[in-house]
């Protein structure tokens, strides 16, 4: 079964509308009481239109009103972000203030008395511990309209809004498989102490860089779906063979409920199969097992549970993997961040958290994107498409920068690795399977992420004095297309042997 993971969706022929001023209210006479939301499907037309003109969507894009009935359909649950300038890092003083100015307004606006909604239950429903926003229960349309012209309020979002659920044009594949692939004995090789190469590595001059540096010293973070624990060469096995003095952290952010009310997470277990397969190709060790083994395969792992698949679609998804950024942001032995997910449109509270981890000084690299070949006009997606972040994309074997058929490219890709055969793109990357001796195939963006983020891992460990503006630098300078870099695909492939040199 080919695997090309990151975000996959298919849609049917979106026609090429305009933007339907109906979408506004016109009259500040309409009775609120009775007014009548938006019909998630055309909540959604309007999100397809922004993205087939502009190539991304966000809520600042939309009307009060498609705001308004786009937080009624998400249990009204919204995301305040707040601050009298741009995103700030820090929690000041003043921005503290700012906060419980908005609370108390927001209380005044819905006729509710010390905070407290019709139910009891407090109007604040959850306050970052790191960022400038909270999530907070809003009803009226008249409530969004006065915190959206409000200086102090730099975006508002309906948290509890789930694009994919409502869609009946396109559907949204996770991502997720855990059963093993039957793997080409010609897509790999063996090598001391019995371990396997993906030819994928080839390509990139890996093993050669490893004369040099193995990623040891240096950690790297990954967000995604978790470690499976049927994989012991990614727990209790992380050293083995050559692979040593190295750990692995496995944390859960993901809050497994429908309710944004429920905060108890299920762990770091990965029920998806995708962040097992990112967690092999990043540090596999190099065992003597005859499995795969990953690129940086000593260096350290810090794993995240942060969603349970590739599409950041939904209020506990998105919550998560904010969370698993500031968690990583905050660990001081961090340097890459990896994450072989997103969604199609911009998320406030990821997107700060993103700028957090960077303010911080990590390294983020995203997946560009990975869909079918006739709704790539997408382009690059979120979080990839931020200036924060280093994005990535597939490409095949044929030498001519074509990328894989459900890969995106665009003017924010970085870098590209080649990880499919241009005679069949079945035959991908191959890493280590999702249970105990097991290998598999895994493509698109998302395996050009993590393999990307354990070259930088590599040179990192080469030079561990180095900021994330030399790595990145290097990355650079020792790229294909360096001299001449291109529109749809940046810097093209990285060669790790001349970058660790």
């Amino acid at each position: 079964m080919k695997k090309n993971f990151a975000i996959f969706f298919v849609l049917l022929i979106i026609g090429a509308c305009s933007k339907n001023d109906d979408f506004v209210i016109k009259s500040d006479n309409q009775n609120i009481e009775n007014l009548v939301p938006m019909d998630p499907a055309e909540i959604n037309q309007e999100i397809k239109t922004f993205l087939k003109e502009t190539g991304n969507f966000n809520w600042n894009d939309a009307s009060d009103y498609m705001l308004w009935s786009a937080s009624v359909h998400g249990q009204n649950v919204v995301t305040v972000g707040y601050g009298n300038s741009s995103f700030s890092e820090t929690k000041s003083t003043e921005n503290e203030a700012i906060k419980s100015q908005l609370i108390q307004k927001i209380s005044d606006l819905e006729n509710i008395s010390n905070s407290k909604n019709k139910s009891g239950n407090a109007i604040l429903l959850y306050e970052d511990e790191d960022l400038n926003f909270i999530d907070i229960e809003v009803k009226s349309i008249e409530t969004i309209k006065e915190l959206r012209t409000d200086k102090n309020v730099r975006y508002i979002e309906p948290a509890g809004y789930q694009f994919f659920a409502y869609e009946t044009q396109m559907k949204s594949s996770s991502g997720c498989t855990t059963t093993a692939d039957a793997v080409n004995s010609g897509d790999y090789r063996t090598i001391s102490p019995n371990c396997l190469v993906s030819w994928t590595y080839d390509e990139h001059n890996i093993t050669q860089a490893w004369t040099l540096s193995t990623g040891q010293g240096i950690t790297v973070g990954l967000i995604d779906t978790g470690v499976s624990d049927y994989q012991s060469l990614l727990g209790s096995g992380f050293n083995d063979g050559y692979s040593s003095g190295r750990y692995i952290q496995k944390y859960g952010s993901y809050v497994d409920s429908w309710k944004w009310w429920s905060t108890t997470t299920d762990g770091y277990h990965d029920k998806c199969g995708h962040g097992t397969s990112m967690a092999a190709t990043i540090a596999s060790p190099r065992n003597d097992n005859g499995m795969p083994v990953g690129v940086a395969y000593n260096c350290n792992l810090v794993s995240y549970r942060g969603t349970s698949d590739v599409v950041l679609d939904g209020y506990q998804e998105q919550k998560g993997v904010a969370n698993a950024l500031t968690g990583l942001a905050n660990n001081s032995s961090v340097k890459v961040i990896s994450m072989s997910i997103g969604h199609i449109f911009t998320v406030g509270r990821i997107e700060d958290a993103v700028k957090y981890a960077y303010a911080k000084g990590k390294m983020i690299i995203a997946a560009g994107g990975t869909s079918t070949t006739f709704t790539n006009f997408v382009g690059v997606i979120f979080p990839a498409n931020m200036n924060e972040t280093v994005a990535v994309t597939g490409i095949t074997s044929d030498n001519s920068y074509n990328e894989c058929d459900v890969c995106h490219e665009g003017s924010q890709i970085d870098f590209t690795v080649v990880m499919s055969r241009y005679w069949d793109e079945n035959r991908n990357s191959v890493c280590l399977g999702y249970y105990n001796n097991t290998k598999d195939y895994v493509g698109g963006s998302s395996v050009a992420t993590s393999t990307t983020a354990g070259i930088a891992a590599l040179i990192w460990a080469r030079h561990p004095s180095w900021t994330r503006a030399q790595v990145f630098d290097k990355m650079k300078q020792s790229a294909e297309l360096y001299n001449n870099p291109s529109s749809s695909f940046g810097y093209g492939n990285i060669d790790a042997y001349q970058a660790v040199l």
